[in-house]
């Protein structure tokens, strides 16, 4: 987990993601019926050198739509398969942006864990990546913790972590992220 303190007064990677997805929550339209906000964890060209979490929602009208089309009602309202735009692209992403690129890039050299193109990345791959994983459960902890979904949405959501890429560390990372009660129905389908 990055706890690394911040040095000259850099904003940390962290800070720029809970930042970021404070103010993408922000952003979401009131009473239109959401009951989760998405956090779609990826990375360019799935190089987690170049982390991103897209950030976004969906909302009752959308599930009631995937459930014409979804083999059962979990599926409809909890698969990311049919999430709309608004939780697949997100109402913001965040690392790709110069400033929280730069600062990742700094914290994972100075832990040993960039590497350039032509070097054997070893464990570091699997590190970077569990690294972000860990920021963006940290992010999702820190909306529920200040009350800032409460103050937005009015009531609790949970935050729904994906990564299309590895599609077993869903109920992992969205159990981390949430409080247990927020994600009992969604917790339902979890393989392990």
């Amino acid at each position: 987990m990055i706890t690394d303190p911040v040095e000259g007064g850099h904003m940390s990677f962290r800070e720029h993601v809970e930042r970021a997805a404070d103010e993408a929550v922000g952003e979401f339209p009131a009473d239109c019926g959401i009951y989760a906000v998405t956090f779609r964890i990826d990375s360019v060209d799935q190089d987690p050198r170049f982390p991103y979490v897209a950030i976004g929602y969906t909302t009752e009208a959308d599930a009631a739509v995937s459930a014409e089309k979804a083999s059962d009602a979990w599926e409809a309202r909890w698969s990311y398969a049919f999430f709309p735009q608004t939780g697949l692209e997100g109402v913001r992403i965040v690392g790709r942006d110069p400033e929280s690129a730069h600062s990742h890039r700094r914290e994972a050299e100075s832990r040993g864990l960039w590497y350039e193109d032509d070097d054997e990345p070893g464990d570091r791959y699997e590190r970077l990546a569990d690294e972000f994983y860990d920021v963006c459960v940290a992010a999702a902890r820190r909306l529920h913790d200040s009350g800032r979904i409460v103050e937005v949405l009015g009531r609790p959501v949970p935050v729904i972590l994906y990564d299309m890429f590895d599609p077993d560390a869903m109920f992992r990372l969205t159990s981390a992220a949430n409080p247990a009660e927020l994600v009992t129905e969604f917790m339902t389908e979890d393989p392990g």
